[in-house]
Formats: C-alpha cells, sequence, structure tokens
C-alpha cells in the first residue's frame, strides 16, 4: 500500500485489517488516494473506507484473532448429524439455523472470557476465541463453565416458527500450540469416538508426530519390498479330530534392515496409505503358492475387499490358479471381514469363478466386528474362522461360550468347516473338541515360521 502511493504515487485500493480498541479484528474496503502539489510532491491523502467485516470468510477472521492473542482459547463446536439437517431443512432454513444457533451460542457461552464474536464456519461447525490473559478465571474453572454451556445448548432447542429444533453440539477446546488445528482435530477425534467433550490440547502436534513415524514405515517397506525382505510364515492349522497338521495359513511379515522380524500389525496398514500395498500384496500370493510345492498341506492366503476389488490382483490371482491347477484345490482364501465393500458384485464374481478353479472360500473373523450372517448368503463359504476374541475367552466367558455353539451349529445345518483361532493351551482345546469345531489354530500347536 506504501510503495503505491508514497514512492509510486497512485491511488490504492485493497481491503485492511485493523485492531478496535479491544483488539478485536474488523476489515475495510478501503481507497487512498495521494493528493499532490504542482511539484508533484505529496501534500496529504483521502481514504475512503467501508467496513465490511461481516462480508470476510469467518475462517479468516477466527486465524486473525487467534494470530493477535498472545495466549488464545479456541472453543470449537459441531451440530451432530448436520448432513441429516441440511437434507430435511434446506439452503435457506439452513441458513436460518445458523444464525439462530449462533445467538444461542452467544447468549448461553460464560462471561468469563467475554466472547463477543461467533464464527460460523462450514458443515455446521462453529468457533469462539478469545486472550486467556484478558479471563478473570483459571483454565480449570474455564473448562468446568464451558462443560455447563454445552449441557445448556444442548437441552436447549431453536425456534424455528412452526418447528422447535433440538441441537445437539460436540465442543473441542485448546489454549496450548497450535489451538486452531488442535481444535479442528479434536472434532474429528469426538467423531470417530461418538464422544462429546475434549481437551484438545497438542492433537496437531501428535498428528505430527504420528505422521512422521508413518513416513519412517513406509520408507522401511519401499525398502524391504526392494530387498525382497517381505516374506511370508506360516502357522499350522490342525484337524481337531486327529491332532494332524492338514493346513497352512501363510502371513505376511516384513524383515527390517536390523534382521528384525515384524508383524504386519507394525507396517501393513500404513503401506495401504503410501500405494505399497498392492506389491506387498504381489509377493506374499507368490509366497504362499510357492509354498505349494513344498507341502502336501492346504495353504490358506488372506485377501481383503481391496484386494479382490483391483482388476491387476485380480488377473495375478488367476493367473497363478491356472500356473498351479494341479494344486488348486489345495488353497483357501479367507476373505477379511472389514466395511470398505465398494463393489460387492465383483466379489461375487470372483469367488464364483476361483470356486469353479477348485479354491475353498473362507470367511475370516467370524463372529467379531463386520461378520454377519448375510454376508454368508453373500459369500457362500466352505469354511468359516472363528474370531479368536471369542476363543481366548471361551473357559470363562459365557456370552462368548454361547456365540461359539450358535456359530458351530448354523455351521453344521450348512455343512460348513469351522477353524477356530487362538487356541492357545490345552484347556480351550479341549473345548473346542467337546463343541466339535473342525480345526483349531493358535500357539498351542504352533507359532508362524518360514515353511
Amino acid at each position: 500500500m506504501w510503495r503505491t502511493i508514497k514512492d509510486e504515487k497512485r491511488m490504492w485500493r485493497g481491503v485492511v485489517r485493523n485492531l478496535n480498541k479491544d483488539k478485536v479484528s474488523y476489515y475495510v474496503d478501503a481507497t487512498i488516494t495521494p493528493i499532490l502539489d504542482i511539484n508533484n510532491e505529496i501534500v496529504e491523502y483521502i481514504a475512503l473506507r467501508n467496513d465490511i467485516t461481516s462480508l470476510m470468510n469467518p475462517r479468516r477472521q477466527l486465524q486473525d484473532a487467534i494470530f493477535n492473542a498472545e495466549h488464545p482459547l479456541v472453543v470449537m463446536l459441531k451440530i451432530e448429524n448436520y448432513d441429516n439437517i441440511e437434507n430435511f431443512f434446506g439452503k435457506d432454513m439452513i441458513e436460518e439455523i445458523d444464525k439462530r444457533f449462533s445467538k444461542l451460542i452467544l447468549e448461553t457461552v460464560p462471561s468469563e472470557c467475554h466472547f463477543d464474536i461467533v464464527y460460523s464456519l462450514d458443515n455446521g461447525n462453529y468457533a469462539l476465541t478469545k486472550d486467556l490473559k484478558n479471563c478473570t478465571k483459571t483454565i480449570d474453572e474455564i473448562l468446568a463453565n464451558l462443560k455447563i454451556f454445552q449441557q445448556k445448548v444442548n437441552s436447549s432447542k431453536v425456534d424455528l416458527g412452526d418447528i422447535d429444533y433440538d441441537i445437539s453440539a460436540i465442543l473441542s477446546i485448546s489454549y496450548t500450540g497450535n489451538v486452531y488445528e488442535n481444535t479442528k482435530l479434536g472434532i474429528k477425534e469426538l467423531l470417530a469416538s461418538k464422544q462429546k467433550f475434549i481437551v484438545s490440547n497438542d492433537l496437531s502436534e501428535n498428528k505430527y508426530e504420528s505422521a512422521r513415524k508413518n513416513i519412517t514405515t513406509l520408507t522401511k517397506v519401499k525398502k524391504a519390498i526392494e530387498d525382497y525382505r517381505i516374506i511370508s510364515y506360516f502357522q499350522p492349522i490342525v484337524n481337531n479330530r486327529t491332532e494332524e497338521i492338514e493346513k497352512y495359513e501363510s502371513l505376511v511379515r516384513l524383515v527390517d534392515e536390523n534382521g528384525d522380524i515384524l508383524a504386519p500389525f507394525f507396517f501393513l496398514d500404513i503401506a495401504k496409505e503410501g500405494q505399497y500395498y498392492s506389491d506387498i500384496t504381489g509377493i506374499v500370493l507368490r509366497n504362499s503358492f510357492n509354498a505349494l510345492k513344498i507341502t502336501a498341506m492346504n495353504i490358506s492366503i488372506n485377501l481383503s475387499a481391496l484386494d479382490i476389488e483391483k482388476a491387476s490382483t485380480r488377473e495375478e490371482l488367476y493367473q497363478l490358479l491356472e500356473e498351479y491347477k494341479e494344486d488348486a484345490h489345495r488353497v483357501v482364501f479367507e476373505l477379511l471381514e472389514d466395511e470398505n465393500v465398494h463393489d460387492m458384485a465383483t466379489i461375487k464374481e470372483f469367488i464364483t469363478k476361483v470356486k469353479s478353479m477348485g479354491v475353498k472360500i473362507a470367511i475370516d473373523d467370524f463372529g467379531a466386528g463386520y461378520s454377519n450372517f448375510e454376508r454368508l448368503l453373500e459369500y457362500q463359504p466352505d469354511i468359516l474362522k472363528i474370531d479368536g476374541s471369542l476363543i481366548k475367552n471361551i473357559e470363562t466367558s459365557e456370552y462368548s461360550l454361547a456365540v461359539v455353539k450358535t456359530i458351530v451349529t448354523f455351521a453344521k445345518s450348512q455343512n460348513i468347516q469351522t477353524i477356530a483361532e487362538y487356541a492357545e493351551n490345552k484347556e480351550i482345546f479341549e473345548i473346542l473338541k467337546s463343541l466339535d469345531i473342525d480345526y483349531s489354530q493358535g500357539y498351542y500347536f504352533g507359532k508362524p515360521v518360514p515353511l
């Protein structure tokens, strides 16, 4: 601005942020013109200003207010089920809800910090901020009052004329570190955990540290793939009647540069984010099919919906089954139960095709998570692997025992074989046998090892 009006001696127009006497930001659309004398020297300036604070982006206003504070406190609220409200009421009514909820916040918020502006963000998010140096209460007192404030908000109704709408809001608070990012992450944390209130200090720092570790892990995965250090271990599966090994489950492992063996818990989910998951899947498939050459036992291979829905992985599987067609009847695909099924038609078509090639289908971790009897109708499995969380508690939990009995009874009626995971000791194994479960897998019979 000064370069334009003072050095270049031309008119300048733009938006300027100022602070009022209470250190609150306001914005003006300004036009400033230098007045020149006959010698082309500046005599004075004429400025026209129009307050446009109400037109400025609320997020920008909030961030400016945070920047100006010595010790900012940020409170972020989110209306729960906001998408449903939008779909039900429409745009015009949403604007009215927005105005009335902002008014409700100001009327209800505790007076200790003198919040005077509600920043209406997007998707049902609202924020308040103030410099803690201007607060008369301790942070513990402020937090206690904000919890009461939230309770009052959630017990209030927004008057919409013919309708009184019950508002429910979650609340995130931060007063250290990157307070804006912390409160946003706090809202995400509340939505994921189904909680209502969080002090979200340090969440952004924790996220940064987590991201740093993830990048380190991705680098480790990339190097392991390049150096052929993605390997397969195999855990025995025992026939409960003969107590002889009849199958092995193929399980992925990563050998790090120090020679330590890492289980998939430490790298597989992160590999999905870095797009290395398909590479790992390809290596595991080749390892698993190669195992058919050195054992007469069946080999179980874990497949996720992500694997099956990826066309290149399906084609690789079809090629391997063709290459090993004499042994295809010894292959079992264990379908991992998860919520990320996007194309059920493709998965069902895949199951039909591989079954025609001799492969057996198992549903992994049945009885917990996302598994259900409706999925049985879609997959038509040959085998159910009963989830380990049920088996490990079967000695002491009547609930686990009842669920396992129900699964076994159903499986028998449908001529589906059962495998119990997490058979860790003789006592559990004796219970599994008494329930007439067909197979057991667990440390009682053997840990995963190279075949």
